[in-house]
């Protein structure tokens, strides 16, 4: 199955929105890039739902272009106007013709799930390979209203617990993709999230300013 990380060519900010080519075409995130319908029509011909990791405005700022060009089901956790179904910890849902299992990771955002499948892990912004604070295992920011440092902590041991061993790709919310060779020197995807777990695990501001 193709995966295109279709807001790829963004000039605003941004998250990373995944387009699962796959039977049916299904779509992690909007993001915030104008025109990113076009770019999913370039892919697909057609849209079956929207997965959400979670609702602030990087990840759904095309969210009703995206929805009224396709008339797609948009699946989330928190409540949404446009809600067809949610998204419970612990629920089985098909990206792509892909199984995948809900995992509620708060912290970085109250409704924050992310989408861990037998290879591969849709990580929202609970964790990410890297960003403008670390590389190599970096987590989301905790400084804002409503957001918590101690739930984060938890959420990353939580999918952890949950990560099966043959996870070898991290599509996280933002920065890069990261895939490791199972059968090479890479580090496993799981190294990538224990590091992460240990940064925010020392309470230090992820950024100076926060």
């Amino acid at each position: 199955m193709e995966i295109h990380t279709v807001t790829e060519g963004a000039t605003e900010f941004t998250c990373n929105a995944y387009l699962l080519a796959g039977d049916p075409p299904a779509l992690v995130d909007a993001g915030t890039m104008p025109g990113v319908d076009d770019v999913i029509a370039d892919h697909v011909e057609d849209l079956d739902a929207v997965y959400l990791t979670h609702q602030h405005g990087d990840h759904v700022g095309e969210l009703d272009a995206v929805l009224d060009r396709f008339d797609a089901d948009l699946y989330a956790h928190g409540d949404h106007p446009r809600r067809t179904g949610g998204l419970e910890d612990g629920r089985t849902i098909d990206l792509g013709g892909e199984s995948y299992e809900v995992v509620h990771t708060p912290g970085h955002a109250a409704d924050h799930v992310s989408f861990v499948g037998s290879e591969r892990v849709f990580s929202g912004d609970v964790v990410v390979y890297n960003d403008g604070a670390f590389d190599d295992g970096s987590f989301g920011r905790t400084d804002y209203p409503g957001q918590s440092r101690e739930r984060l902590i938890g959420s990353l041991r939580t999918l952890l617990d949950r990560l099966p061993e043959t996870v070898s790709g991290l599509y996280a919310g933002h920065g890069d993709i990261y895939r490791a060779d199972p059968t090479g020197p890479d580090e496993s995807v799981r190294a990538v999230i224990e590091r992460a777990l240990a940064r925010a695990e020392r309470r230090d501001p992820k950024y100076p300013d926060e």
